[in-house]
């Protein structure tokens, strides 16, 4: 088995191409090491020092890091778990209940929705995640109100700095020219993921401060 890799653009986030069928249809991602028990090839990549999210898509693996552990150390325990897991044949989710769970139902197109909904689930299923998927991505629909559409990103996309760029001048863009009603695009946070930014916000404010301050 010979298993590729291909960079994303989030420096902390790889994309692992196994050659074989990872998820199939759908995709799963894995936050922490509650989540990761309905995958015994998530909880695997868990362990490893340093990893922080795993995302699994149609046929590869993005495996997250923090910034503190570098590539050159996690790379080759990845591989490793990677390597062993595929060649196994072993199922991907302990069952099949937790393989439904862990993929998004996001854009199913619903008897409720409205015409209007129903075409930006389309549009995000066939035209936006494809896309998102190649830098070792997706995308989540989180509800349309107020002339806005609300949507996660999640994998590499998740807190890579050029994600406000995709989502405003490629998302945002492209289901406004198409949908008139849709105003804008809107990118739904974690509470974890609101207080890492909080935190940022602060720190930079002090930064800001210290280097106004007279010498």
């Amino acid at each position: 088995m010979f298993i590729q890799t291909e960079s994303t653009p989030n420096d902390d986030s790889l994309k692992f191409i196994p050659g074989v069928t990872v998820m199939g249809d759908g995709t799963a991602e894995f936050l922490d090491t509650r989540s990761s028990l309905a995958s015994p090839l998530a909880i695997r990549l868990m362990g490893v020092e340093g990893v922080k999210a795993i995302f699994y898509g149609p046929d590869f693996v993005t495996v997250s890091k923090d910034s503190e552990n570098p590539w050159a150390v996690i790379k080759p325990e990845v591989y490793s778990i990677l390597m062993e897991f595929f060649s196994s044949g072993q199922a991907l989710f302990r069952s099949a209940e937790d393989k439904e769970n862990a993929g998004p139902q996001d854009t199913k197109i619903l008897d409720t929705d409205s015409e209007t909904v129903a075409m930006i689930k389309e549009l995000l299923e066939t035209r936006v995640r494809p896309a998102i998927m190649e830098d070792g991505g997706d995308i989540e629909y989180r509800g349309f109100e107020d002339e806005i559409v609300k949507v996660k990103l999640k994998g590499s996309c998740r807190g890579c700095s050029s994600s406000t760029v995709t989502l405003k001048s490629g998302i945002e863009r492209m289901l406004m020219h198409y949908i008139p009603e849709v105003k804008g695009v809107e990118q739904i946070l974690d509470l974890e993921e609101e207080i890492a930014l909080d935190e940022f916000a602060k720190l930079e404010k002090r930064l800001d401060k210290k280097q106004a301050e007279p010498k």
